[in-house]
């Protein structure tokens, strides 16, 4: 496990089908050490590699896209707590829902408690993803503690 201040994210994008019924700013965040096979985000696996996400970039961002999105999605991350968390507060500080995508099978509470919504569950190719019965993979709203994954299977 890192103990870094900041994260480092290898895409930075608008997501509508994500997270349901919000408009989310997403980072794929980088150092990812699960590797499941078939991963679409194979880049994100090297740690150290891409851009910085610190708290200041963080805060730029949601400033350029005031009034546009309702949330921010880290795609991974988990795997630095502390800078997840401190990055977690800022978007909460703003008003705004705040989603992780993880591939492990759970959070810490640290975590769970800074978030809105919350995926988790590794990819298991012939099992498919959140859109699929079949899935392994959990999406919560952490609200009301209520499973979502019905609104993602709707959709096909």
């Amino acid at each position: 496990m890192f103990s870094l201040n900041y994260l480092r994210y290898s895409a930075e994008q608008i997501v509508w089908q994500e997270v349901p019924g919000e408009v989310a700013l997403a980072f794929t965040i980088t150092g990812c050490s699960i590797g499941c096979k078939g991963c679409h985000s194979v880049d994100s696996w090297p740690a150290g590699s891409g851009q910085l996400l610190n708290k200041e970039h963080l805060e730029q961002q949601l400033y350029k896209y005031s009034g546009l999105i309702s949330c921010v999605l880290f795609l991974g991350g988990e795997w630095q707590p502390e800078a997840l968390i401190t990055l977690l507060k800022v978007v909460r500080k703003k008003g705004l829902e705040t989603c992780l995508y993880s591939g492990a099978e759970d959070v810490s509470l640290a975590i769970s408690e800074q978030l809105t919504y919350l995926k988790v569950g590794p990819w298991i190719a012939h099992r498919g993803g959140l859109d699929s019965p079949a899935t392994n993979q959990r999406f919560y709203d952490l609200r009301n503690k209520q499973l979502l994954n019905s609104e993602f299977q709707r959709r096909k």
